[in-house]
């Protein structure tokens, strides 16, 4: 009897969004003694859909596969591994994953998403059971020890919001993750839904048990239903194996959870809009104090955390929080999972630990721009972060290093420009971006955004026209200014970063007279 080969074919959204169905159903109806196991993205964007052979040598990548490629990589000898011109070897020793420290996403790529025993057989559980065997307050001592810090955007420590919400008196708390992954160029939080769902529940468990919180939240937008589908039915595997429940993993300590579903809202990625939005209420921002973690969902201490920060968890607890610590820069500490997007060469997920430069990222491993042409600029940080030129590449991964440089690491989404950019159509879109996102309770976000866009069109109208703008200019950093200070919220702090970095950065694409800053001063300011 022919022995049978397995296949692993990726079913991210990215994946399938190239094809990777699509081979699927080709290896299958290929007539071999196959079996086809579905996984998530191993992060490598530009080789998908990445197909892997199982081997005695381990596992062979072929990439990218089409379905009409199938036939002739079977007759090539794919089965055994053979060489072709698809043939990138093993996954792990490909240049652009060598150098990664994977620990958050370790398992996408590898296990089978739909399956709680892969998972197990993968190391699952073992941080939710090494929790267990500590109390509450030693837990939590755990993550603090860690330097786990929320991987969201503000990067606020994770063991203090835990702290806060486990010494909180209240009959009810809650776990709440937040998914609602809006920013462009990011995707983290979906590869990891949809590649390694497991390993989240596995975290929101260790929360729940160690701030007292017997139910969680997932809030998923609407736009990801790969990754909806995955979590509702990795919470289902979970609750049968035993690790959600009255009585998680045998302990006695109950805690379960389900997945909610955004309706699209930018906003709604802020943590109180989102909890309103859970509520069944309008998505607005609330005002602080109360903060969640006294007063969050339905009033009841809340632990809110991203999907990233909670995806963590599990290996501190599994490796010991110093293995984590000892990971990083400064005070921001253990790995990042940075996605690179835009114009670049190689796009994809990223996974190391805190202090790469912002030059090696775009360069060494994201090989440059796609187009071929100079980098002129990069986003870091979503539709709200700062725009970095090129003198400022020497900038290191860290929360602290890109605050003094006026920019934020935000989500870890790096969107690359090359030098065809326009950076005051770049500003102008920030501006359009936060009025038609804005939830409209505070009035500097609600009217300052509309204002900015009628601000650019000037500067823009006057630029063509060869006329000054300068009134504009001064007009726009006051706008910006009352914005970043007199928002409720970061939509509407966090827009003026974009826009005064292309004006700091790029001044000759808003006036046609003005020069652009000697190379190495926006360093040095």
């Amino acid at each position: 009897m022919t022995p049978t080969t397995r296949i692993f074919v990726p079913r991210d959204a990215a994946a399938v969004a190239v094809g990777a169905n699509e081979v699927a159903a080709a290896l299958k109806a290929s007539g071999r003694a196959v079996e086809i196991v579905r996984t998530g993205s191993r992060g490598m964007h530009w080789l998908e859909p990445l197909v892997e052979v199982e081997t005695a040598e381990g596992r062979i990548g072929y990439g990218p596969v089409a379905a009409a490629d199938v036939d002739a990589l079977l007759a090539a000898g794919m089965l055994d591994g053979a060489d072709h011109p698809s043939r990138i070897g093993r996954p792990e020793d490909h240049p652009f994953l060598a150098r990664q420290t994977r620990s958050t996403m370790a398992l996408c790529g590898i296990v089978d998403p739909r399956s709680e025993s892969d998972y197990a057989a993968h190391g699952g559980w073992r941080g939710l059971s090494a929790a267990l065997k500590e109390d509450a307050e030693a837990r939590v001592r755990t993550v603090t020890a860690s330097g786990l810090r929320g991987r969201g955007g503000a990067g606020f420590p994770t063991g203090i919001k835990w702290e806060t919400v486990r010494k909180a008196a209240a009959a009810q708390k809650y776990v709440v993750c937040n998914a609602d992954e809006g920013d462009s160029g990011t995707f983290a939080d979906r590869m990891t839904m949809e590649g390694d769902p497991f390993r989240l529940v596995e975290g929101m468990c260790i929360a729940g048990v160690s701030v007292g919180a017997t139910y969680g939240y997932i809030y998923i937008r609407s736009e990801y239903p790969h990754a909806i589908e995955a979590m509702e039915h990795a919470i289902a595997g979970a609750r049968q194996a035993g690790w959600l429940g009255a009585s998680v993993g045998g302990s006695g300590l109950a805690f379960d959870m389900e997945v909610r579903v955004g309706a699209g809202a930018y906003v709604c990625g802020e943590e109180t809009s989102l909890l309103n939005s859970i509520e069944g209420k309008r998505g607005i921002v609330r005002a602080k104090p109360p903060l969640p973690a006294l007063q969050g969902l339905f009033g009841k201490p809340t632990v809110v955390n991203n999907v990233l920060s909670l995806a963590a968890v599990p290996a501190i607890f599994a490796e010991g929080p110093e293995a984590y610590e000892r990971l990083g820069l400064g005070r921001s500490r253990g790995t990042m999972p940075i996605q690179l997007a835009g114009n670049v060469r190689y796009g994809g997920l990223v996974e190391v630990p805190f202090g790469i430069t912002l030059g090696e990222l775009v360069h060494e491993i994201g090989g440059g721009t796609a187009s071929g042409r100079p980098v002129r600029a990069v986003q870091v940080g979503g539709p709200l972060g700062a725009y970095f030129p090129p003198s400022l590449f020497d900038t290191p991964f860290d929360y602290e290093a890109f605050t003094a440089k006026d920019g934020l690491i935000g989500h870890g989404g790096i969107t690359v420009f090359d030098d065809t950019v326009d950076m005051a159509h770049m500003a102008r879109f920030a501006m359009e971006f936060c009025a038609a996102e804005s939830c409209g309770k505070c009035t500097p976000c609600r009217i300052g955004a509309v204002r900015g866009v009628e601000t650019v069109d000037r500067i823009l109208e006057k630029r063509s026209a060869g006329q000054p703008v300068a009134k504009e200019l001064t007009l726009l950093a006051d706008l910006c200014d009352t914005m970043k200070f007199g928002s409720l919220c970061a939509l509407g702090g966090f827009t003026p970063y974009p826009v005064t970095s292309a004006m700091t950065h790029f001044p000759e694409d808003f006036d046609l007279d003005a020069q652009p800053l000697p190379a190495g001063l926006e360093a040095a300011e």
